[in-house]
């Protein structure tokens, strides 16, 4: 099998063992058993089980912030943007791959790279949402800052409910009340209440 897709195997049967069981439960046996290679193998692509999770969450964190840069840059209308941007996060949740549990879930987060990947999801999608807030309300720029955090908090902590407690609510009705709750207050901002 050429590198590339042996990588990309080894990383799906990682992503299935580390969801199942978190990281410290989770053994390099079991990793390389599911993927159906020898744990030298394994180690010839991840030098530890450390280095195999980190390019996981480098692969899930990346996910989601180009998730929210789609969102934002999908259109001009700062409504359906908040939109948007509730469902991209409802939809990573709701993937059946379980990798949000990687991002906001993790039970290595006492591990400074760990910690870092996982504040990039919140920091890279803040500065997108930022950019929008302060271009449109002109709000200075720490300003707009704490309302992209917040908009960023309220749609994770809301999609990660969502999943495990709110039955009987659709997703998309999920992503739709999330929204029109960040909008309602967003939209006394901007400098119109058009957009």
């Amino acid at each position: 099998m050429p590198r590339r897709e042996r990588r990309a195997q080894l990383l799906s049967s990682a992503l299935e063992i580390f969801v199942a069981q978190g990281y410290h439960a989770a053994a390099m046996d079991d990793i390389a058993e599911r993927a159906g290679v020898s744990k030298p193998v394994l180690y010839q692509h991840f030098p530890g089980k450390l280095e195999l999770y980190l390019a996981l969450l480098d692969t899930s964190c990346d996910q989601i912030i180009e998730n929210c840069r789609v969102a934002l840059a999908m259109t001009q209308d700062n409504k359906l943007r908040v939109g948007a941007t509730m469902d991209a996060f409802f939809e990573y949740v709701a993937n059946d791959s379980g990798a949000f549990r990687l991002v906001f879930e993790s039970d290595l987060t006492n591990e400074p790279a760990v910690r870092e990947h996982v504040e990039r999801v919140t920091t890279e999608c803040a500065a997108l949402i930022a950019h929008v807030i302060a271009d449109d309300t002109g709000l200075p720029e720490t300003a707009s800052r704490l309302l992209a955090v917040s908009l960023v908090g309220m749609a994770q902590v809301s999609a990660r409910f969502w999943l495990s407690e709110a039955g009987g609510i659709s997703r998309s009705e999920a992503a739709a009340l999330v929204s029109a709750l960040a909008w309602r207050g967003i939209r006394g901002y901007p400098k119109t209440d058009e957009h």
